[in-house]
């Protein structure tokens, strides 16, 4: 019985182009209680597996958080097999606005301790207790209010190439980060304003949410499906867009363009740029904003000794990273110090 996936990422781009086959880009997910985050975790992979599903799948005690990628014509049954699971029955699932038939490559699913790393005491209070859920016509009309706050739950990385107009957006590299940081920042609003926030498809406000009501605000909203259904809706409602730039999301599209508008620039030349890469050295990897002639300039490198590296046969960069972990700028999203722009 397979239980893990055997093709390597290139092999799996071969066959996918091969098919030509439509394909969805989706996510999902819930809170749960699950008792053997093991045996369903086999269980979604055998399911998926011979579904030609691929995605990033975290499972937990406390739920999943998915990031899909289903044949068109495998949808229905896709959709059948979630619904016959008791607390995924119907849950939203946000549907790219743009797909790819290689947004992911792989499927991996992951037994987590938990879905979200927040670096919170979920037993410190009730996480049931969440925000309101608005739909965008409802967050337009909250986010018009002036006694509002709007806060991006994002990282610094996402909300450089697209927010929403008027939002704060915390300089944090991870969700732990910015917990206690909005805190402080926003602590004299607990009383008297509207604490309205939004992430990519809505799973970090969803704990959040719950948090800061334990922590104290009165009047705090979530956007229902964040970013993703919000561009959705707009679209099929013929709403008024608030968002500015591109939707970062975590997949091999990095992201899907909300509005024309070019709000980052390159780390590299300072040209206006929203393009996010991954440094060509893989002893680097480091994720950056490159434009085109920075790319070719660069051979899609950050840096000149990335540049160099990335030049020598493959056998001897391995060579060169054998025994040595990871480089701290894979964590780094855009923070290195070789990047003469970063935000």
């Amino acid at each position: 019985m397979q239980l893990y996936n055997k093709l390597s990422a290139k092999e799996r781009e071969a066959l996918l182009e091969e098919a030509g086959e439509d394909r969805l880009t989706l996510s999902f997910y819930a809170y749960a209680k699950i008792g053997n985050p093991e045996l369903f975790r086999n269980h979604l992979f055998i399911a998926w597996d011979q579904m030609d599903v691929l995605g990033r799948i975290y499972v937990a005690h406390e739920g999943i958080n998915a990031q899909l990628s289903v044949p068109a014509k495998r949808f229905n049954e896709f959709k059948a097999f979630i619904d016959d699971i008791y607390f995924l029955e119907n849950v939203r699932l946000n549907i790219a606005i743009e797909h790819d038939i290689k947004s992911f490559l792989k499927l991996k699913v992951k037994v987590r301790e938990k879905i979200v790393a927040d670096g919170l005491n979920d037993d410190s209070f009730d996480v049931r207790n969440k925000g309101v859920h608005v739909d965008a016509a409802k967050f337009n009309e909250l986010i018009s209010d002036p006694n509002t706050v709007l806060v991006d739950m994002r990282n610094h990385y996402e909300s450089e190439i697209g927010h929403f107009q008027g939002a704060i957006t915390p300089d944090v590299d991870t969700f732990r980060d910015s917990l206690p940081i909005i805190e402080e920042n926003l602590k004299e609003y607990k009383e008297d304003k509207n604490l309205v926030m939004y992430c990519t498809g809505g799973i970090r406000c969803e704990k959040a949410s719950a948090y800061y009501k334990h922590r104290g605000f009165k009047n705090v909203y979530q956007l229902e499906g964040g970013i993703i259904e919000y561009a959705r809706q707009v679209q099929k409602q013929n709403l008024e867009n608030k968002f500015i730039g591109k939707n970062f999301v975590f997949d091999h599209r990095r992201a899907e363009r909300i509005t024309e508008d070019v709000i980052a620039k390159c780390h590299q030349c300072g040209k206006a740029c929203d393009t996010h890469v991954n440094c060509a050295n893989e002893a680097c990897h480091l994720l950056f904003i490159q434009c085109e002639e920075c790319a070719e300039k660069m051979n899609n490198c950050c840096s000149q000794k990335c540049q160099e590296i990335a030049a020598l046969p493959y056998e001897e960069q391995k060579a060169l990273r054998k025994g040595k972990g990871n480089s701290n700028k894979i964590f780094k999203k855009g923070r290195s110090e070789v990047l003469q722009f970063k935000q």
